[in-house]
């Protein structure tokens, strides 16, 4: 997806301008979390539709210049993905999507050899929703032929609500994978209540993202469930995108070389996480680079 960022450097004014930022960046849950496992040492690949355009060349070029293999599908007669990212200042963001292309990925694209070996396949929320759901199905099922962990990350609430709640669940229950990964306000809306712990009726593990308040992680643990909280430092920032999404790279890598290694299952949760806010910090703290198109 191509990131059409707005970032004004005061606040709106209706019917007039202001000064700010206009930029067009990568984007797209899975190619950020795919460009961060790169960059943290991780053989990645990603799986993805893009549109027979210039920007769907641009952007194939930018995500292999990061180490990613990509497999990507051009999609003719539909243009690139575009997200409308508009930040305000303190960080905070809405999102305007025109999916496009993204949307067209075929189940049947996907190829066996591409998740063999494995260790993980990672899906934001938007690849089990829609016509895309039926790819990222797909992409669950190769990847459990392959004994590859599933990787999950509610990504954002209101598509995965757009059904209901009992939907949701029903859906996000169905997939039952290894990790689920959200930021409190998605798990608080999943659930419908207040208290997050119900996640781990869904995941073996589950990561409860809270911003600069750190995270909350949950495992279970035969008949119990480990819960602790990790605390990070807080860190000032421009844009917040891609954060959560560096953060689900750097869980992974720490969680799956940790267990690599024989570590328990605590302190490979720890390190896990660790790892994750170091990705985010990463992230928060790195300019997004202007995408070049043409």
């Amino acid at each position: 997806m191509v990131d059409v960022v707005l970032a004004p450097s005061r606040p709106l004014e209706a019917g007039s301008d202001v000064p700010g930022r206009v930029a067009l960046v990568q984007g797209g849950s899975a190619a950020n979390t795919a460009r961060w496992l790169a960059r943290l040492g991780a053989r990645t690949s990603l799986v993805a539709a893009v549109g027979r355009d210039a920007s769907g060349r641009a952007l194939v070029k930018a995500i292999r210049s990061d180490g990613v293999t990509p497999h990507v599908s051009r999609i003719a007669g539909s243009r690139t993905g575009r997200i409308g990212v508009l930040v305000v200042p303190g960080g905070e963001r809405s999102f305007v999507q025109d999916r496009g292309a993204a949307e067209l990925l075929a189940p049947g694209e996907l190829q066996p050899a591409w998740f063999s070996g494995a260790d993980a396949v990672h899906l934001p929320v938007y690849s089990l929703l829609g016509t895309l759901g039926e790819a990222g199905r797909r992409a669950i099922q190769l990847g459990r032929a392959a004994d590859a962990a599933i990787s999950v990350d509610l990504a954002s609430i209101a598509p995965l609500l757009a059904g209901g709640r009992r939907a949701a669940r029903a859906l996000i229950g169905a997939v039952a994978p290894d990790l689920l990964f959200a930021t409190a306000g998605e798990a608080e809306a999943l659930l419908g209540s207040g208290r997050v712990d119900g996640l781990i009726e869904f995941a073996s593990i589950a990561v409860v993202k809270r911003g600069a308040k750190g995270a909350t992680v949950l495992a279970r643990d035969g008949a119990e469930t480990l819960r602790f909280e990790a605390a990070t430092e807080a860190l000032g920032a421009a844009d917040t995108t891609g954060a959560g999404d560096a953060f689900d790279a750097g869980f992974l890598v720490g969680w799956l070389t940790a267990r690599a290694a024989g570590r328990s299952r605590s302190a490979a949760l720890h390190r896990a996480v660790l790892a994750g806010h170091r990705a985010a910090a990463r992230q928060l703290s790195t300019p997004r680079a202007e995408l070049v198109i043409g």
